[in-house]
């Protein structure tokens, strides 16, 4: 029997089907115009976003990346990365023409029919490098979260046009081409802030020798302060580079204790933000900080992250230049799959992760 709007899914199977075994998505139930949401969103008291304990004077720092070889910019991104992991840059070298067509790009890719993308799923993408799918983590998911996404992780531009979807994958090569510039401007002051100066092949294929590229679309939701976005997490990269639209709805938590703050749109800008990878590779100088997306009852929202990782095969802990001179290490070496499959295994759960290399 078809899901009507009083009553949509009395029963998580037909959901499951209906969201993941068909490819509609959340993007799918939220066109069905519910006057309710199903119950298997509806999360935890807990892990809904209280209203007062958001500080609205906050805000975390807005860098201008107009002359990177400014001491005083690497100054305020070094100091940025340890006291809040997160901030955003301006006037920097990712040309507007290319972030408007990665936008674009989403609503096209989200846009198709369901059948159509439902051929990028688990169970049907030819590659496990391209993956469209809906929460986080569904079968280890108490709750699930109110987004779609496509991930598209780089192997090559050989097998990106070979794999990738045709609506939106020159639009994301060339995002991530053009993005590469900032990414080893900000991983140079970031290294020069640990009194590591000099990034070899060797280090950079560390810190930088894998991405990943998701496009999120969350839908508007009946009730939203009901259910999330996204949860509570951080990530397991080195450094995040994130395009978000004009709507907002991320929050970060602002360091050892429970205010959240929003990180407003800016026309242009990038968020960016430390990942798991980055504070183990810091020896804890540099943080890796929760943040959440929230519903929004009236407005649909994208973003699309970039996650610049170590490559899967890699050994990651305090780097050594760091830990010579007699510096206690607070991590252990873990190889970078194992530490990535960890976060997968479960739902979003804050900081657990880095659990799972320390000491």
């Amino acid at each position: 029997m078809a899901p009507t709007r009083a009553e949509p899914f009395s029963d998580s199977s037909a959901l499951i089907d209906f969201v993941i075994n068909q490819g509609n998505g959340v993007k799918g139930l939220s066109e069905m115009g519910l006057k309710a949401l199903p119950r298997q969103y509806i999360q935890p008291l807990e892990e809904r976003m209280c209203m007062i304990n958001i500080k609205a004077q906050e805000s975390i720092p807005i860098i201008d990346m107009s002359n990177p070889d400014d001491p005083d910019v690497e100054k305020l991104i070094c100091e940025a990365a340890s006291k809040w992991g997160f901030f955003q840059i301006i006037n920097h070298d990712v040309p507007i023409e290319v972030l408007e067509n990665v936008k674009d790009a989403t609503y096209k890719f989200f846009g198709l029919s369901a059948e159509v993308k439902n051929k990028y799923s688990k169970e049907h993408s030819s590659s496990n490098n391209v993956r469209f799918g809906t929460s986080f983590t569904p079968q280890a998911e108490k709750a699930l979260e109110w987004k779609d996404y496509l991930s598209l992780f780089y192997v090559s531009e050989e097998e990106a046009f070979a794999l990738w979807p045709l609506a939106c994958r020159e639009q994301v090569l060339d995002y991530m081409r053009k993005s590469e510039v900032v990414i080893k401007q900000l991983l140079k002051m970031l290294m020069k802030g640990l009194n590591v100066n000099e990034i070899d092949e060797t280090k950079e294929s560390l810190l930088m020798g894998s991405m990943r590229t998701n496009l999120n679309y969350y839908p508007k939701c009946p009730n939203p302060e009901l259910t999330v976005g996204v949860g509570r997490h951080s990530d397991v990269s080195t450094l995040t580079i994130l395009l978000q639209d004009e709507i907002g709805g991320l929050f970060v938590r602002e360091n050892n204790c429970d205010n959240w703050i929003h990180v407003p749109p800016i026309k242009g800008s990038l968020v960016i933000n430390v990942g798991d990878a980055l504070q183990i590779m810091s020896n804890g100088k540099y943080k890796s900080v929760e943040h959440r997306v929230v519903a929004n009852g009236y407005n649909n929202r994208i973003s699309v992250p970039i996650f610049v990782n170590p490559r899967p095969s890699d050994m990651i802990g305090p780097l050594p230049e760091l830990i010579k001179d007699g510096e206690k290490p607070i991590y252990k070496q873990v190889l970078y799959s194992d530490y990535v499959k960890h976060f997968f295994r479960k739902g979003h759960d804050g900081k657990k992760t880095i659990e799972f290399a320390e000491m």
